[in-house]
């Protein structure tokens, strides 16, 4: 076998490869087996027509596209290693030769993975931020808590306020015609949520249980259902239930309801020294992102669109295991939030962009440093998995095995031992 590799613009290049009469005659060969089980001619058994007769009846070309399906998979693959390259994206196929007793050959136009040419990244410095722990902090975390302690008690008599959970049903109009996705009975909605258009939760606030009102929003200009977009619309409600969070109180029985301690002041110790570790990986973690994105600025790189696009879909996928995880898919979220799945799409694009190319520069760097992983680095991150999923660790060497996983966690710890060099070579490394 053959192959070349000429790149005409940025990222992309053909790569032309040659396969042999020989590989080509057994792909044929391969092929005619395939083929020949479904012939039926007359004088011969089903599957049973010998080769001379099949080709004079049909054509030695009735075996070209079998033959093909058989040859470029494995032709491709041996090309790609032998000149090196490294796609990014499925290839274009154009056949350039193929006729019995000839080499076949076939030319692949492939998107590769860009050069990088890296800039400084030794002696960087993060810019200061604050991380220490305040009493704020701490009071903002005993009020979560105390709040995911509250018991929701029906209003019996009152009216709508913020953070109240409403049933409610509603209809909604647009030029007196109701349109279709605007109707709900015994909806739940949390007012003040942000889960509605703007401007309809606000005017709940001071409705009674078994009340009535006409609710007049305007959809956004970008809402995602063109035809109600920038449009006026009115909602017929009607109030069914309040129910408000009740509150325990903030004292020692409190602690001790939430926590292995005795006091409200052990609790708010607890709680602060519970932040500063929060704190501290917080800090550590800002560091580190900081060093890859300047390591990243410094560095040319033309991005091809691909690799970006394919981590917009990871990131959508991703998204929507979040979403499903609430209760959700993302065509209710489009519902809730006005958003189509194209504009999600599009503010993903930056986030990935920027990952993309930290993970370019990171590779880059770790090539040029000589950083290596061991296989005692990567027996420790299998063992380390292993007891985060509580699983017995040859069970876990299996299930990687299998899925071809070891090459990831060896990239993983290559790329954060490359990021331990960004910090290790810093301004700000104590």
């Amino acid at each position: 076998m053959k192959a070349s590799w000429d790149k005409n613009e940025k990222n992309r290049g053909v790569l032309t490869v040659e396969v042999d009469e020989q590989k080509l005659g057994e792909a044929l060969n391969q092929a005619f087996k395939k083929v020949v089980k479904n012939v039926n001619l007359p004088g011969f058994r089903k599957g049973k027509v010998p080769r001379p007769i099949f080709e004079k009846r049909f054509g030695v070309e009735a075996l070209y596209q079998d033959a093909v399906e058989i040859l470029v998979p494995e032709a491709y693959q041996s090309a790609v290693e032998e000149t090196g390259i490294e796609p990014v994206d499925q290839p274009e196929i154009d056949i350039e030769q193929l006729e019995k007793g000839k080499p076949f050959i076939f030319k692949a136009t492939v998107t590769v993975k860009p050069e990088v040419k890296l800039g400084d990244y030794k002696g960087l410095e993060v810019p200061e931020k604050d991380f220490s722990v305040t009493a704020e902090d701490v009071e903002a975390e005993l009020k979560r808590m105390q709040e995911r302690q509250g018991q929701l008690k029906p209003v019996e008599e009152g009216e709508v306020a913020e953070k109240d959970r409403v049933t409610l049903d509603f209809e909604g109009f647009v030029d007196g015609e109701a349109f279709e996705g605007g109707k709900a009975e015994g909806y739940t909605l949390e007012v003040g949520s942000g889960q509605f258009i703007p401007g309809f939760e606000e005017q709940l606030i001071g409705l009674k249980p078994g009340e009535e009102k006409d609710v007049k929003v305007t959809f956004p200009e970008d809402y995602h259902a063109e035809e109600l977009a920038g449009k006026e619309a009115v909602f017929q409600v009607k109030l069914h239930e309040i129910k408000r969070l009740e509150l325990p109180e903030l004292d020692d029985e409190f602690a001790q309801d939430v926590s292995e301690l005795d006091t409200l002041d052990e609790l708010k110790k607890d709680i602060e020294n519970k932040l500063r570790e929060q704190k501290a990986e917080e800090e550590e973690n800002y560091k580190r992102n900081s060093l890859v994105e300047k390591a990243s600025e410094q560095a040319e790189i033309d991005l091809p669109d691909v690799m970006v696009e394919h981590e917009v879909d990871h990131m959508l996928q991703h998204f929507e295991q979040q979403l499903r995880m609430q209760g959700i898919n993302l065509d209710q979220y489009a519902q809730f939030t006005g958003q189509e799945k194209s504009e999600l799409r599009e503010q993903f694009k930056e986030d990935a962009e920027k990952k993309v190319r930290a993970n370019l520069v990171l590779e880059a760097i770790a090539a040029q440093e000589n950083v290596e992983v061991s296989d005692e680095e990567t027996e420790a991150e299998v063992k380390k998995l292993a007891e985060q999923m509580g699983r017995d660790i040859e069970e876990i060497r299996k299930l990687l095995e299998a899925q071809g996983g070891f090459a990831q966690i060896r990239n993983e710890v290559k790329i954060r031992k490359t990021i331990d060099l960004l910090v290790s070579n810093s301004k700000n490394a104590a």
